[in-house]
């Protein structure tokens, strides 16, 4: 129960720390639910987790670096690849062996294999902080993308050295040979395992689809499973689970991508159960980190033994030290892919001092470099004691927190300048291209909630949200009103002669007499008229007005009218009406193309509505469904702008001003919405 309440209080300081990212969006969320994680295990019942790494890896870092896989751009990554593995693999090894030996000259009481094991876990960088930092900057593509693939890989590195470096402290036995060897078959057996299991657990899902099993829920269970399985498995079988699960995302990727047939809704509810999932791991990671926080600090700061403010000191230059060694590495391989720059084009630009330096503070670490302190040994091989474990956590967590916060504090200002040098970041294009995306997304939800009783109604919001978007793209002036007018006549044209034509078809089956025919084919021939000549449309509508109130002037008061024929065969004309709908919609979309798409949703839509009408009417409905069915889509819409105008102000890509703007213009969208309906 009080495990339950534990896990029940953080998922409440998640939501809360989203909650105050919105009224401090400087502050990244990361940094505050750290500070919530320790004020919840300071309170007088605060919340106390122990720290199992291996459940932490399994039930954490594998969902959450399947996802990066998963996401991650593989061009970009296969472009990127040289930077990525001197920075993954390279780096990791330059910081296990000069941070190593400094650690051990700096504080002589650590042995030098465990400086080097604590070298180790310091040199991953965490995924999801890195995400977090590049997002709000705005740092260029390429770099982000660097960024991105060096947390992907270098979890596995540091890990595999972390192990190694343990190894060697605890049975005093180490062989460089032996590890070398040992590392490439762990990381390339972990990328092949990876691989190879996420293959056959999509060739299951697949096999399940066959059999006739469609729920989505068995599928999005497959889903949820398949990065635990493939962790397990491969740590199991002695290869690295990290790189398995990456290699997994990766591959389940690439087989989306090319699969021949893609269910929309299977894409909607795999997108929004990932969000979820998502949200609450990488909050709990950060809480879980908050929470172990202040027994970390509390273990050094009582020891007598250690000077608090020298430990603090050694947490401040083990900072800098991986800070510079980083600069300057990247430094070095700009400079030489400088030099190559004649025989091949650089895929990350001229090296610039500026960029370097964001690179560097960019390399924030976080709770891989935790978990994996806090799966240090107790005691060593002969039975004493693992030398210096509790100042080895507390060194790790302290370089984990100065490191988000010196990203927070100085990466905003480091790239300021050059956001704001910058067109793509100007307000005015910051704002339309906000509005571009939250009104896609909008019709992306209003799709996903489309089906055959509401698709009249849903083909009309898309329509409108269609136009919206060219609106503001500033698409829509007074020529392109015209062009879109002509395209909506022409539409309108080829919609009323396949009506014609399945007229002419319902006649030669009997299905139509020749009195009703001529009546559809009347009201057909006025309304290509008016479509066909509209300068003439207005006088043509008046001489009939008038023509109508001359004869309701002379006709005897005292005649009973006859019952229209139309009316007679109401019955009959909406049979005909469905059929003909039918056959001008089809029409319509074998016309409809990249040009046309907008003037030619609007023609669908119409003609959905008509037929939404006519079925409801048939089944003596009372209200109209169509117009509640559009009202409840709209909603679906707005609510879905409003939640990408948030997710875009809690990644850094628009300001509190745009997001306001956004938000003033959803507000006035839904007041329209209620007061039409």
């Amino acid at each position: 129960m009080e495990l339950f309440i534990a896990v029940l209080v953080l998922l409440i300081l998640i939501g809360l720390s989203n909650v105050l990212n919105r009224f401090v969006p400087f502050i990244p969320v990361p940094l505050i639910q750290i500070a919530l994680g320790v004020a919840a295990a300071l309170l007088p019942a605060g919340v106390h987790l122990p720290l199992n790494p291996e459940l932490f890896f399994v039930l954490f870092i594998a969902p959450l670096l399947y996802n990066d896989g998963k996401r991650t751009p593989r061009n970009e990554l296969w472009n990127l690849r040289a930077p990525i593995l001197l920075l993954a693999l390279g780096l990791v090894f330059v910081t296990v062996a000069v941070a190593g030996y400094i650690i051990h000259w700096l504080i002589p009481s650590i042995p030098l294999p465990a400086a080097f094991a604590l070298a180790a876990i310091l040199s991953p960088t965490d995924a999801v902080a890195v995400g977090a930092m590049a997002g709000r900057v705005h740092l260029p593509k390429s770099i982000h993308r660097l960024l991105e693939g060096e947390a992907l890989m270098n979890d596995a590195s540091g890990l595999v050295a972390f192990k190694f470096a343990i190894a060697a402290t605890v049975t005093g036995v180490f062989s460089l040979t032996q590890a070398t060897v040992s590392f490439i078959l762990i990381a390339a057996g972990g990328l092949l395992a990876g691989a190879l299991m996420s293959f056959l657990l999509i060739r299951l899902g697949v096999w399940i689809r066959r059999l006739g099993m469609e729920d989505v829920t068995i599928h999005m269970l497959l889903q949820i499973l398949t990065p635990f399985v493939i962790y397990l498995v491969s740590e199991e079988i002695g290869v690295s689970g990290i790189l398995a699960v990456v290699a997994g995302g990766i591959i389940h990727a690439i087989e989306r991508d090319r699969a021949e047939s893609v269910q929309l809704k299977m894409q909607v509810v795999s997108a929004s159960t990932w969000s979820v999932i998502l949200f609450i791991l990488n909050g709990l990671v950060f809480m879980i980190l908050g929470v172990q926080i202040p027994d970390v600090l509390n273990t050094i700061f009582v020891n007598v033994t250690f000077n608090n403010l020298e430990v603090l000191g050694y947490v401040v230059l083990i900072f800098l030290l991986l800070v510079l060694l980083r600069f300057l590495w990247i430094y070095l391989f700009w400079q030489g892919n400088e030099w190559l720059r004649s025989t091949r084009k650089s895929p990350i630009g001229k090296p610039r001092f500026k960029e370097i330096t964001i690179l560097s503070l960019s390399g924030v670490r976080g709770a891989v470099t935790l978990a994996g302190a806090f799966s240090i040994p107790y005691v060593l091989q002969d039975g004493s004691p693992f030398p210096e474990r509790d100042l080895i956590i507390f060194l790790a967590a302290g370089v984990i927190l100065v490191s988000l916060i010196a990203a927070s504090v100085l990466l905003p200002v480091l790239a300021k300048e050059e956001g704001k040098a910058s067109d793509e970041h100007t307000p005015q294009k910051s704002e339309r291209k906000a509005q571009d995306i939250m009104l896609n997304a909008a019709i992306r939800a209003v799709k996903s909630e489309m089906n055959d009783e509401n698709k009249a109604a849903a083909l009309t919001v898309v329509s409108d949200l269609s136009k919206y978007i060219k609106q503001a793209a500033g698409q829509y002036n007074a020529d392109s009103r015209k062009a879109m007018q002509k395209q909506e006549t022409v539409m309108n044209l080829v919609a009323t002669r396949a009506e014609r034509k399945e007229i002419e078809a319902m006649m030669d089956e009997n299905a139509l007499g020749p009195e009703a025919a001529f009546k559809c084919d009347t009201w057909l021939d006025r309304k290509e008229m008016m479509l066909s000549n509209r300068a003439n449309t207005q006088l043509l509508a008046s001489l009939h007005e008038v023509g109508r109130m001359l004869g309701q002037l002379f006709a005897s008061r005292n005649h009973k009218r006859a019952q229209p024929f139309m009316l007679e065969n109401a019955e009959l004309f909406r049979k005909v009406k469905l059929r003909t709908s039918q056959a001008a919609i089809k029409a319509v979309r074998a016309q409809m193309n990249d040009t046309n798409r907008t003037a030619a949703l609007s023609v669908i839509a119409k003609y959905e509505r008509v037929m939404a009408r006519l079925r409801a009417w048939n089944q003596d409905k009372a209200e109209d469904p169509f117009n509640q069915e559009k009202l409840e889509l709209q909603m679906v819409a707005i609510q879905e702008q409003r939640n990408t105008v948030q997710q875009l102000y809690e990644n850094g890509e628009i300001t509190r001003d745009v997001a306001a703007k956004l938000r003033r213009y959803i507000n006035d969208v839904e007041a329209t919405v209620l007061k039409n309906d």
